[in-house]
Parts: structure tokens; sequence; C-alpha cells
């Protein structure tokens, strides 16, 4: 393999983690250098900006590719097919395991009601398996890597980071993906055009291969991006159709980048198949994976063998020059006692010297072994001079993202205003990072504050029994309560527009407490699928016609208030809104920021949130809008979806049940009580007390927040 150039893999274990953000400035000109470097000049590829012609292009350069693997692979015997089928799909997993991964930031709550957003939504959740856990296009490449026997790195995708065996080069195309997916606001376009490559590519050229050796292990139409999956259109057609979104929306420009972000996916793509298909053909050669078992070992094994000799000397200094070059080291093991070539059964380095009674016992894995017994028997003899040893390949193009910082600190927002309005975004700079944090921090003490003597509705203690029977009841106090005060009077019309008014802050951003849940890691996991389930369905599911925002907002209009768009300063800067409408919103898009660090909590606000108007609040608010013949659409859509046994309310109560049960057996009982302590601040999060103590308790909580950083 190549020198390491560590660039790469560390930028992919970087960005690949659920709360990860990326500076402006500095890396943000360095992510759009790269995208815009043109490296193929070879004809290959058309020029200009005529994004069908590329289309073409990309397409018959993946079937020529495709063809060029199965003729390396077809006239191979079964071991080095094996062989190869093992390193081709190594070499694929980090692109593979999170396919579709850098559409994850590209809704926000800032842009939910935007009809173009909304097709990009439907595009990522369509490689979601929306809807169902681990059912992504990157969780059916898991069982490739698991028949191979080379998963064990593969879960979280972030360890694939420390698998030696992937060549750096394989993390390059990956890393950038992902690391556009933290920069949405300023790449979308490149990201989509990236995006619309790989579905016109279909299934990676070096994956032929794969299949080729493994043809039942997976849903391979699922792994290719072109195909249908969870929905009624493939693919290639969601992702058209999202790019043709963005184009009407934004015009020539939005067109213009797009081709750039193709254009880079499909040049990003053959050098790296170039370089995998050189390496896979250096593999045919049992030396080349020899030389790399050398090169690997090397460091660690340098350390001991001073006093064994090989051909004079220690070999604890061939070792050492095997770091550079192991061919004089493996020339001279072929000649040694220690090898039989062509005879790995009778050879002691694989045999004696490994055993349990041996001085390299577990000193090689079983894979490690596979390697050196190849070796042994590829040899043909007894070596005179040197045997092949299987050159280093060229090093990978090194991905050079060094600007980690932003060019400031920023400042923090001046007001809850200012902060609805940078919140609604998915980047951000420290300081505002560092106040969302805190905001969270303070509204969660004052959440805690009291809570075993505030009557909170969940019970003390969480059983495996889970929340389902406690749901149901719950429910069944709405209903009573709706019934026993279904003859108090209705708010007068006044009121109601006033109370409507008030809420969009917050009903605008729907959802917005979930955002996180939209990171490839957690989106089809076994806790977050559901809440993806819930951010997708309150976003209308990608139509306009079904978005909740929208829906909102035809009310609002039915009253004769206009508001300005939602990503909009002039929004948050609205005279007809009072300042505390802010305070909840401000909540929900600073804690949808955190999902791994506040995921108890998020779970137990998702509850209260989805279950608060079930069965009485919504039904109540249906009779004062019918009243003053305002439309009920949005509270019968809620009254319907957050049901509490189909619904939002019974998909957020498994969620906690699935998360508790997966603590429990990973931690232990002990673990429990403190988690379920959180979820219930989580819950009781959406209406905390307001008193003088829990004022207090929230500015505590604040300034711990602030120290401890």
């Amino acid at each position: 393999m190549s020198a390491p150039t560590a660039e790469a893999r560390a930028v992919y274990g970087r960005v690949i983690d659920p709360e990860a953000t990326l500076p402006g400035g500095g890396l943000l000109d360095e992510l759009r250098a790269e995208l815009t470097l043109s490296r193929h000049d070879d004809g290959d590829e058309p020029a200009g900006g005529d994004l069908d012609a590329l289309r073409q292009a990309a397409a018959a350069w993946s079937a020529a590719q495709a063809l060029r693997f199965r003729e390396l692979y077809d006239p191979l015997d079964a071991e080095t097919r094996a062989v190869l089928a093992r390193r081709a799909a190594l070499a694929c997993a980090p692109l593979s395991l999170m396919s579709g991964a850098w559409l994850q930031w590209l809704s926000s709550p800032g842009n939910a009601d935007d009809p173009a957003v909304l097709g990009m939504l439907a595009l990522y959740a369509s490689d979601l398996g929306v809807g169902n856990p681990r059912a992504s296009r990157g969780d059916a490449y898991l069982p490739v890597l698991r028949h191979l026997g080379v998963s064990e790195n593969a879960v979280p995708a972030g360890r694939l980071a420390a698998d030696q065996r992937i060549d750096d080069g394989h993390f390059r195309m990956p890393a950038v993906l992902l690391a556009t997916s933290r920069r949405p606001d300023d790449l979308t376009a490149e990201i989509l055009g990236a995006d619309l490559c790989l579905r016109e590519v279909g299934l990676l050229p070096a994956l032929t291969l794969v299949r080729a050796e493994l043809p039942a292990v997976t849903r391979w139409d699922v792994v290719d991006p072109a195909t249908r999956h969870a929905s009624a259109r493939t693919g290639l057609e969601l992702a058209l159709a999202a790019v043709e979104g963005l184009s009407r929306r934004d015009g020539e420009d939005a067109a213009a980048r797009i081709v750039v972000g193709f254009r880079w996916a499909l040049q990003a793509l053959r050098e790296w198949t170039d370089r995998l298909c050189a390496e896979l053909t250096a593999a045919c050669d049992p030396a080349f994976e020899m030389a790399e078992l050398m090169r690997q070992r090397a460091r660690e094994g340098s350390a001991y063998h001073h006093s064994f000799a090989l051909e004079g000397r220690p070999l604890a200094e061939w070792l050492g020059d095997c770091r550079t070059d192991p061919a004089p080291m493996l020339a001279a093991l072929s000649r040694s006692r220690l090898v039989r070539p062509g005879r790995p059964d009778r050879s002691p380095l694989v045999n004696g010297l490994v055993g349990e009674g041996g001085r390299m016992f577990r000193v090689f894995s079983p894979e490690d072994l596979q390697v050196v017994r190849r070796w042994i028997g590829a040899l043909s003899g007894p070596a005179e001079g040197t045997p092949p040893a299987g050159a280093a390949l060229d090093a990978a193009r090194p991905l050079r993202l060094t600007a980690w910082h932003h060019d400031g600190d920023g400042r923090p927002p001046k007001d809850l205003r200012e902060a609805y309005h940078l919140l609604l975004n998915r980047t951000d700079d420290p300081a505002v990072r560092r106040y969302a944090k805190e905001y969270v921090h303070g509204w969660l003490g004052r959440s805690r504050h009291g809570l075993d003597d505030a009557g909170t509705p969940l019970p003390a203690r969480w059983t495996p029994r889970g929340l389902r029977p406690w749901l149901v009841e719950m429910h069944d106090r709405h209903s009573e309560a709706f019934e026993q005060g279904s003859g108090q009077e209705l708010p007068s019309r006044e009121a109601l527009v006033d109370s409507t008014v008030q809420l969009a802050p917050l009903t605008l951003i729907d959802g917005a407490w979930l955002k996180g849940f939209t990171d490839y890691a957690h989106a089809s996991s076994e806790v977050g699928h559901s809440l993806f389930d819930t951010y997708w369905d309150e976003l209308g599911n990608g139509e306009a016609r079904l978005n909740h925002p929208l829906i909102y907002r035809e009310v609002l209009h039915e009253m004769g208030v206009d508001l300005p768009p939602t990503a909009s300063r002039a929004f948050a800067e609205w005279e007809g809104f009072r300042d505390a409408s802010f305070e909840l919103p401000v909540y929900w898009l600073s804690i949808g920021r955190f999902p791994q660090t506040f995921m108890p909590e998020v779970l137990g606000l998702n509850l209260a949130m989805e279950l608060s108007g079930v069965g009485g609040t919504y039904r109540r608010a249906r009779l004062a809008l019918k009243k003053y013949g305002f439309s009920t659409g949005f509270v019968d859509i809620h009254n319907t979806v957050d049901n509490v046994a189909t619904g939002h309310s019974a998909w957020a109560a498994d969620a906690i049940d699935t998360f508790l049960s997966s603590l429990t057996a990973a931690q232990g009982a002990g673990a429990l009580d403190a988690a379920w302590e959180r979820v219930r601040t989580g819950y009781r999060s959406l209406n905390p007390p307001t008193g003088f103590r829990a004022r207090q308790a929230a500015r505590r909580a604040t300034r711990h927040a602030m120290t401890s950083r």
C-alpha cells in the first residue's frame, strides 16, 4: 500500500461525528478549491457545463469500468478471487457504508417549507429506507463485509478510519463528500451535483467484482444508489428531481455549481477507481499482500527478535528496514529454514512458531496467516536473488484540509430574536454554538427543579414493560379532560388569532428538536429511525401540500396575517411577536444541534411534544377554529398523525423503550436510573416551571456549563 497520507483518513473520522461542525473561512475555501480543481484533460469528459453530456459520460465510464473489473476477476483461481473481493469490499466501505449521507443536513428549520428542499429530503429519506431501522443503503452494504469476515471496524462507520487494511486513498472521496455535508448552506448545489453523478454511475465499478463473488449475501439493488428504495421513484429519478428543483429556485448560478459538483465527483471516481484497479491487479501476486503485511507489522516487530539471526543479521534489523522496503527481508525469509517454498503446511513460519507453544503465538491474526500461507504457496522453490516482493503503490494524492479553525470566534446572539434567526441554519460559529449549549443547560436546569415534587406525568421509574400502557392511560386522561371541559367558553376571535400568531415562531419550525436525527448515524438506527420518520412526517413526506409549516401559514393567511419567510431576519424582528414567543423555539433549535449530548432529553421532549395535544387540546382548538370559519387542517392532521396507537406518540414511546433497553443491556441496570431521570427532565422541558427558584436553577446550570467548557 501507499505511504501513509493521514489527511483523508483523519478528515473522514472527524466529519462522520453527528455533532461535527466545520468552520467557514479558510476551510470552506479549501473545500471549494478541491471541488473546482480539474485533473482530467484526456478528453473523456465533455467540456463546459452540459449536464446531460456529463451524465452520459458517467454512465459510459461506469459500464466500461465494470467490464474492466470483471475481466480482471474472471480468469483468476478461487483463492485469488476471494482476496480481490475482500480488498475491493474494504476499499469501497468508507463510501458505501455512508451511501447518501452527504444529504443529511440539506434540510433545516429555516428552509423546511421550501419545495426544493422537500425534494432533497425525499431523496435522502429514500436512501435511509425511511420508517425502518437499519434499512439504509449503507446498512445493506454491511452484510458484504460480515460475510467476508472484515466487518470488525464497520460499526459505527467512524471506526473505519482506524482500519489499517484500508488505504488512505480510499477515504479521500467520502471524506470530501461528508465534509461538504457539514456546510450545506454554502455547498448545496455542489453536493447535489456530486450525488447525481454517483447515481448515474450506479453500483461502484469495483463492486461488480464483489457481487460476482457474493451474489446473494445482500440486496445489491439497495446498495446501488440509482435504484428504487423506499419510494415509488428510483434514486436517480429523485436525484434529478432535486437538481431540477434547486435549478428552478436559484437559476443559472445553481445550475453551474451543480455541474461543478458532478464534474468533481466523476473526476474523483476516475482517480480512485484507477488506483483501486492497480491495487487489485498488484494483489493478484501474493508477494504484494505479504509485503503490505511486513510494512504494517515492522514497527512493533522491530522491537523484538534481536537474538534471532536471519542470514547473519538480527531479525529486528531486517524488520526495521521493512518499514520502507520489505523486499530484501522477504527474499532472505524465503531462503530460510522457516519457509518451505510451495509448501505452507510444512513451513515452521505458519505452523510451530505460531502455534500455542510457539514464540509467535497470536502475533499474526487468522487473516494474516492466510496472507503468509498464500505467499509461501506461490514460491516455486529456493529463491535465487530477490523474489517479487510487491512494490508499494504510488501514494494517493493527499487531501489537505488544514484550516480547522474559524477566522474568528464570532459573537453570541445579542437577544432571543437574533438567536432564533442564527440558529435556524445548520452552520454556525463557535460563539453561537456555545450560546446554544449553554441555553439548553439552563433550560434543563430549570426543568429539573422540583421534578420529583411536581407531579410529572411520567412514572417515577421505568420498567421493561415499557411506556405503551402509560401512553394509553394518558390519552384517556386527555379525552376525559376534553369531555369535562366541553361546556367551557371558547376563546374570542381576537384571542384565537393572537395565540395563533404568537405560536408561529414555534410551529413554523415543527420538528426542530429532531433535526439532529437527520444525521446518517441516527436516522436509520434502532432508536433514531422513528424520530427521523417523525421529522419526515412533520415536513410533509416531501410534499408541500402536507408540510406542516405551510399548512400553518395558510391558517395565518386566513386570519389576515402574512409573515415574512421564516429564515429571514425580518421574521425574527417582526413587531407582532412578543419576545417571550421565542423562548421555547430557541430551546428547540438549540437542543436539536446536539443529538448525542442530549439524547435522553430529546427523547423525553419528543414524547411530551407528540402527546401534548392528542385527544384533548387539538380537539378544543378545532372547535375554536371552526367557530370563526378558519381551516382546521393543521390540528386535524396532528390529532391523527400523533395518535397513541400507530402515530408519533407511539413512536416516541417506543424510541424511549428501545433506548433504555439497549442502555441496560450495554451498561447494566445501574445506568438506567440516571438515564430515566434525564428522559423525565426532557419531558418536563416542554413546559418547565417559571418561578423564582426555577429561574435560579437555570442560572446555576448555565454558569456550570460555562465554567466546564
